[in-house]
């Protein structure tokens, strides 16, 4: 994590704090401290209180009975409805960005896609996580459709504690990146129906991965 400056308040700890739901810095059920939480951002703890008050309130985190703050933990249904959302908007955005994408842009997924491709077979899985959210979100942005890319971050907010649990998967890795190829085939011919369908698949995959471990751990 960053140290966050001392000048930077609540919308920086708010935001600091979302990003690390999205990228699966946080684990689901995680208890958030807060006194570590502002020594981890080298700020004081008042804004990351009221930074997580405000995750709170959005439903990206919940507040026990004894006032404490943990990552919350999804139940199957739960997923399940998070599951058939992601694939309609960001099936959507990406058969927006198809045809609004620059070729500086595309050449930046290609390379990102080589990325992924390069730290699956170093075992790093760290690394292809944080270059899978780069790859979404570099597609989405392309959308051009700011509420849209802000519906996908909540989405991804909620999910991303448990994305880091793809990796411990042996039947998910050597596929994770087959439907990101075909996506940059897609967007490589501007074809965004093809694009769309193939994040649709993308997302189920991975899904159906995390529903199983849902259930074992259930």
């Amino acid at each position: 994590m960053l140290k966050l400056e001392h000048q930077t308040l609540n919308d920086r700890a708010y935001g600091a704090l979302k990003q690390e739901l999205i990228s699966g810095g946080f684990s689901p059920g995680q208890t958030l401290v807060i006194r570590k939480l502002a020594e981890t951002f080298g700020i004081s703890t008042t804004p990351i209180r009221e930074a997580l008050q405000r995750l709170v309130a959005e439903r990206l985190l919940e507040m026990q009975n004894n006032r404490s703050v943990i990552v919350p933990l999804l139940s199957a249904p739960a997923f399940e409805e998070l599951t058939h959302i992601r694939i309609a908007v960001e099936g959507l955005a990406g058969e927006m960005a198809a045809t609004r994408m620059s070729e500086s842009g595309l050449v930046e997924i290609q390379a990102t896609l080589a990325g992924m491709q390069r730290a699956i077979e170093a075992g790093d899985a760290r690394g292809y996580l944080a270059l899978n959210e780069a790859f979404h979100f570099a597609i989405y942005q392309h959308a051009g459709a700011p509420i849209l890319l802000n519906m996908i971050r909540d989405l991804w907010g909620r999910v991303g504690p448990y994305l880091k649990l793809l990796m411990q998967a042996d039947r998910y890795i050597p596929q994770s990146n087959d439907a990101h190829r075909r996506i940059v085939a897609a967007l490589e011919q501007r074809d965004g129906p093809a694009v769309r369908v193939s994040l649709e698949q993308d997302i189920a995959v991975a899904a159906a991965v995390l529903s199983e471990n849902l259930r074992m751990t259930a």
